[in-house]
């Protein structure tokens, strides 16, 4: 296999496994962390992508993000189209397996937890109320803001870089501020892969008592990110031309 594949299979694995992990602690009944809040979901996806880039930085770049691999793909920063099959392919296969890390190492808590719009929770996002149109504009707006502030971070004018091991860090802290400041209508999704990937593991997994996987918001949370990816990308290729 191929180190980018590999490395995004690996690295998206991460992404999912501690950020669904923390939204398992959070959510599922008898968890140690149940009922500790928004703020505690937010820090552990932030270190969830900052340890993801830390894992597969210096071997695929650490894309672990569909939008982000077409983002830089549509605008012609630095990804050939030759190797978008390998990145979507390993942050789509990590992206399940990290799930289903996540199922195993909370197995006993699914049985104990009645609600199963809260074990689907776990696995992939949801609005917080259901308007396509407004939710469809808010994961457009967050993942635009993702692909901006990370290729202003990886800049080449900016003394931060993957090496000095600061952006990895920088990139969790920008997550961070994305959830907290605009998660709570849709739950930031801004991932095609952390979203379908998940999905599909709950589809599968004998989780007990679980209920639907609602297909029919799951395009939402693959498609608005994808358009919100190459609107970053392109607002970043006119502000900071190369």
């Amino acid at each position: 296999m191929d180190n980018i594949f590999v490395a995004e299979m690996i690295g998206t694995g991460i992404l999912v496994l501690l950020g669904d992990g923390v939204v398992a602690a959070v959510l599922l009944n008898q968890s140690k962390a149940q009922n500790s809040g928004w703020i505690v979901i937010t820090f552990g996806w932030g270190l969830a992508v900052a340890m993801a880039v830390y894992a597969a930085g210096s071997f695929s770049g650490a894309h672990i993000n569909p939008a982000v691999t077409l983002g830089l793909a549509f605008t012609d920063q630095g990804v050939a189209w030759g190797d978008v099959p390998q990145y979507l392919g390993g942050q789509f296969v990590g992206a399940f397996l990290g799930a289903v890390l996540v199922y195993l190492a909370y197995l006993p808590h699914w049985a104990v937890t009645e609600d199963p719009g809260l074990k689907l929770g776990v696995f992939s996002t949801g609005p917080a109320i259901r308007n396509p149109a407004a939710n469809f504009i808010t994961e457009v707006i967050g993942t635009a803001m993702l692909l901006l502030g990370v290729l202003a971070l990886t800049y080449s004018d900016n003394a931060a870089s993957i090496e000095s091991g600061l952006t990895p860090l920088l990139v969790g802290l920008l997550v961070l501020a994305i959830g907290l400041s605009l998660g709570g209508p849709t739950g930031y999704a801004i991932n095609p892969a952390r979203d379908l990937g998940p999905r599909v593991a709950h589809q599968v997994l004998p989780i007990a008592g679980k209920g639907d996987s609602d297909w029919n918001y799951a395009w939402l949370p693959v498609a608005a990110p994808i358009v919100g990816g190459v609107l970053g990308a392109l607002l970043f290729k006119l502000v900071w031309p190369t």
